[in-house]
């Protein structure tokens, strides 16, 4: 049966195939070999076939050469774009820093200044008080006056009667209208006296109120800097520290309990900030710049205790070249077995010899071989988190030594249990595993 097909096939592809032979001649003999319609049609279907693969190959393996470039250049392009973000938001921070410090300075400037204002104003109030009181006393000593002068009147009248009716008393008389005449010319000089220093007294208490109106104006010219300068200083602090506040709160760290400990650790001799005091007479004014100068002082104190807290926990990426992510935190197809395992880290892969960072200042707690991770590194940080390191070419640390964060620890490598290069990345709280990409996602618009 399959004879006959073939025979049926070799005589339908004679016109297209025709049968050829092909002659081997030796010394001895001559030999030939058939190659039927049939025969000549698989040969060129699988020198076909072949052709085809040897296309599809080179075809994929072009492709996977350009996309593997194309993927290399993106992640340059990327890494640059982040660096280049980085420094705009460092230069950012700074800025604000140093806007922060010149406000503080312009604040304390204006505190020093209304101070003094104050204490002008405290004295022309007291000066005008006694200013009223010599007032009243120079009135009471004026209607003394004139009373006096309105009886020396009424006695020279009398007088001036007596005389006309009284010849025999004239000489007595005269005397007495001498008398009251003197007295009467004292009178008047002593109201002229105390007219004038009446009117000086009327002319210095009018310049009194004109310079108490002075220092109010002042004083409120001092208000509105104070409240621009508090503004600035508001912004700026929301700027600061909001940043910082959410970035430990999307890390998992509770900032009451940090704040906390922080203070326990860098308490040091001298108490925390004192509120600021304007006086003993408060106005609602005064009040009001007196809780905001303290909420300021407040933001300011978990500002640099932040700035303390952020240097000990692994914000920082240990990797800092380009790379490629190949596995994250959680349950996973172990890449040795097949099986599900759970990973407690991740995998950064990179070129055999790329540097690897400390994310935080710590102290090294184990560098050295150990099963499964190869050259490992284990490093203590603070509020109770570890970070581990493993498959390491080689350890730049030693047991008991003090790093510090973006100190170079060791290289990328292979060794242990791991099928091509790459740092396998661990964080610990109180010993328990933790995801990291919590700590570097946390910080990736701060950092």
């Amino acid at each position: 049966m399959k004879t006959g097909l073939l025979h049926l096939l070799d005589v339908r592809l004679e016109p297209v195939l025709p049968d050829r032979r092909l002659f081997l001649r030796s010394d001895e003999e001559t030999r030939f070999v058939r190659l039927r319609p049939t025969t000549q049609l698989f040969g060129i279907f699988g020198v076909c076939l072949l052709v085809a693969w040897a296309t599809i190959a080179t075809a994929i393996s072009l492709m996977d050469s350009i996309g593997s470039g194309n993927f290399r250049a993106q992640a340059e392009r990327d890494q640059r774009t982040y660096e280049t973000r980085l420094n705009a938001m460092a230069e950012d921070r700074e800025s604000h820093a140093v806007a922060a410090l010149a406000a503080q300075e312009r604040f304390n400037s204006a505190l020093k200044q209304v101070s003094i204002m104050q204490s002008q104003l405290l004295a022309s109030e007291d000066r005008l008080r006694e200013l009223e009181k010599g007032i009243d006393v120079i009135q009471s000593t004026l209607r003394t006056t004139v009373q006096e002068r309105d009886n020396a009147r009424t006695l020279a009248i009398e007088l001036q009667a007596s005389l006309q009716g009284d010849s025999t008393a004239m000489r007595p008389a005269a005397a007495r209208a001498a008398e009251a005449e003197a007295t009467l010319e004292k009178v008047t000089s002593a109201l002229e006296m105390t007219a004038a220093e009446r009117d000086l007294v009327i002319a210095e208490s009018a310049e009194a109120v004109a310079h108490a109106e002075n220092v109010i104006m002042e004083m409120r010219l001092l208000d509105e800097q104070n409240d621009r300068i508090f503004r600035q200083l508001e912004e700026a602090m929301t700027i600061s520290v909001s940043p910082l506040d959410r970035m430990f709160e999307n890390a998992g760290m509770d900032t009451d309990r940090l704040i906390r400990q922080v203070q326990r650790g860098y308490g040091g001799q001298g108490g925390p900030m004192e509120p600021i005091s304007f006086s003993t007479k408060e106005s609602v004014q005064e009040t009001t710049n007196l809780d905001r100068a303290n909420r300021l002082l407040e933001q300011m104190e978990a500002l640099n205790i932040y700035r303390i807290a952020a240097e000990g926990v692994p914000f920082a990426n240990p990797v800092k070249s380009s790379y490629r992510f190949t596995s994250g935190f959680g349950h996973r197809r172990d890449p040795k077995t097949g099986g599900r395992r759970m990973h407690n880290g991740v995998d950064f892969a990179a070129p055999s010899g790329t540097d690897i960072f400390s994310p935080a200042d710590g102290t090294v707690t184990f560098a050295g071989w150990q099963s499964g991770y190869g050259n490992f590194i284990k490093i203590q940080h603070e509020f109770g988190i570890e970070t581990r390191y493993g498959h390491l070419s080689r350890i730049r640390v030693k047991k008991g030594q003090r790093v510090s964060r973006g100190q170079q620890i060791g290289d990328m490598g292979s060794t242990g249990r791991s099928t091509g290069s790459h740092l396998h990345y661990e964080v610990r709280v109180d010993d328990k595993p933790v995801n990291p990409m919590n700590y570097i996602e946390a910080a990736y618009n701060v950092f």
